[in-house]
């Protein structure tokens, strides 16, 4: 009898930054498919609202740009089978005005977060062999927009921060992956459509041929990462645009 691989009953998955749209649609996912899940979020009393979710469900509350909430809630973490990394920020700056304010506002979240976060689940050995860690990045990493100088570099950095991490725990079956996505429908889509020109938003928009994305097509693509059925997927970047630079 042929086992089923897309699965994650049983496994503990560790997501970082619940609280996104993304996350809300993954958290769903992966507690229908009966795993048990360790959430994080700077408002947890919000996100517990939002899901309504108690059973095998544990949560935290988390900066993951203050290293010692990283340290303090590593330590409070069970093993896990899976971690799955989504915070980030997206500020606009030409950039001949960038200071590091601007550097540590936007890049600490996407970058320095999962570095600390991920060496310190590890020294405190809470990863187990064979599990699967999960970057969401962008497709702006590889194509980069005006104003996004610091948010396309981080997200560059984070994929090959993931590559590394396919190398070095390559002996312990641990896996490594990223999400290159697209525009989705999330509250940063929505934040895009009130301040910018109809105009200039339908031409971005009708670039898609199979339109914007929905959380729920990122969040499934997550879920095979994060199974058994992706076991022999590491240290490379899954794009999900919609068709969008199929022809670039």
């Amino acid at each position: 009898m042929k086992m089923n691989n897309f699965l994650l009953e049983g496994k503990h998955i560790l997501i970082i930054g619940a609280s996104s749209g993304i996350g809300l649609e993954l958290v769903k996912l992966c507690f229908e498919k009966k795993a048990k899940l360790t959430l994080t979020s700077r408002d947890v009393k919000k996100l517990k609202t939002d899901l309504g979710l108690s059973e095998n469900v544990k949560y935290l509350e988390l900066d993951v740009t203050n290293e010692y909430e990283i340290k303090s809630a590593s330590d409070k973490i069970e093993k896990v089978d899976g971690v799955v990394y989504l915070p980030g920020i997206v500020s606009l700056y030409p950039v001949q005005f960038i200071n590091k304010k601007h550097v540590d506002l936007v890049r600490m979240p996407i970058f320095d977060g999962a570095v600390y976060l991920v060496s310190s689940l590890l020294r405190s050995k809470r990863i187990n062999n064979g599990s699967s860690m999960v970057f969401v990045s962008s497709i702006s990493s590889s194509y980069p927009y005006k104003g996004g100088a610091i948010y396309t570099s981080s997200k560059a950095a984070l994929e090959t921060y993931s590559k590394t991490l396919s190398i070095e725990l390559a002996s312990k079956k641990i896996r490594s992956n990223c999400i290159k996505a697209g525009l989705v429908e999330t509250k940063i889509l929505e934040d895009t459509r009130e301040n910018v020109e109809k105009e200039i938003y339908d031409y971005h928009i009708e670039k898609y041929p199979l339109g914007v994305g929905e959380p729920l097509d990122v969040a499934n693509a997550i879920f095979f990462l994060l199974s058994n059925a992706s076991k022999w997927i590491t240290g490379t970047e899954i794009t999900l645009d919609g068709g969008l630079t199929a022809g670039a």
